[in-house]
């Protein structure tokens, strides 16, 4: 029995143990680095204020981001180490419902961790995983994350970047490509440069954005343009800002995590 299905389902953190063991799991598969354990404790503790839901505003930046992923020519999913041990047969379920491209891109980015990911990804379903062939460059970015595919990211007109990536975000900006960012934090830099910041944890966004995708799967370009136009950014960051700063901790469960 694994440490996850060890977790009983009625335990009232369930959800929240579950990930904490899926990014666990990731370490030890040499697929997500020690640093993506803080970065999942920063972002529980912003999901912990919203309720652990997906608030109003942050579904319908889900609705305009599946619009716009199907509206694109050429969409990118990237996958970190965090995405791909937490959602990889949803991101793979994504990327076929808006026929993108899936490219692995690190922060630390090394060859063993790249080919690890992107067998994951295949493991899950993936046919193709683009990062590894790294012939191309995202300008301004002096690290390894500027290393990308010249078929992949560097060609996309949309780039879908969950999780936490500022300095990146802000790169893929000036390129003049459009950003869906999915983070728990609207005060990041990431989803204040996004085109459609979705504030929401990637376990529900990934897939929620799916959804939408196939709802809208037969939709005119025009109705897909226009769910995209009335998106307001700003105001879907002061709507999950609000709900942060008014989150209350007197309906919260006890953090069993059974290591006494």
């Amino acid at each position: 029995m694994t440490e996850e299905t060890a977790i009983p389902e009625d335990h009232p953190r369930y959800a929240s143990l579950v990930t904490r063991h899926r990014i666990e799991a990731g370490v030890e598969k040499g697929i997500t680095s020690k640093q993506g354990l803080i970065a999942q404790g920063r972002g529980e503790a912003f999901d912990y204020l919203i309720g652990e839901r997906t608030l109003p505003s942050a579904d319908d930046a889900e609705r305009a981001a599946a619009a716009r992923l199907l509206l694109a020519d050429h969409p990118v999913i990237s996958v970190n180490g965090n995405l791909a041990a937490l959602v990889p047969a949803k991101t793979v379920e994504l990327a076929e419902a808006v026929d993108a491209d899936l490219e692995v891109n690190l922060f630390n980015r090394t060859d063993e961790r790249m080919r690890a990911i992107a067998d994951y990804l295949r493991e899950h379903g993936a046919d193709e995983v683009k990062g590894l062939t790294g012939d191309g460059e995202i300008p301004g970015l002096e690290h390894a994350r500027g290393t990308v595919d010249a078929d992949g990211i560097e060609a996309a007109d949309v780039v879908v970047v969950p999780l936490e990536d500022g300095d990146r975000a802000e790169a893929l900006d000036a390129m003049g490509k459009t950003e869906i960012v999915v983070d728990l934090n609207p005060g990041s830099r990431s989803p204040q440069v996004a085109d459609i910041p979705v504030i929401d944890n990637v376990l529900r966004a990934i897939p929620n954005i799916t959804k939408h995708a196939r709802d809208l799967a037969d939709a005119p370009p025009e109705e897909l343009q226009y769910i995209v136009d009335s998106f307001d950014a700003d105001a879907a960051l002061a709507d999950a800002e609000t709900a942060i700063r008014e989150g209350s901790f007197s309906d919260g469960d006890e953090d069993d995590t059974g290591d006494d």
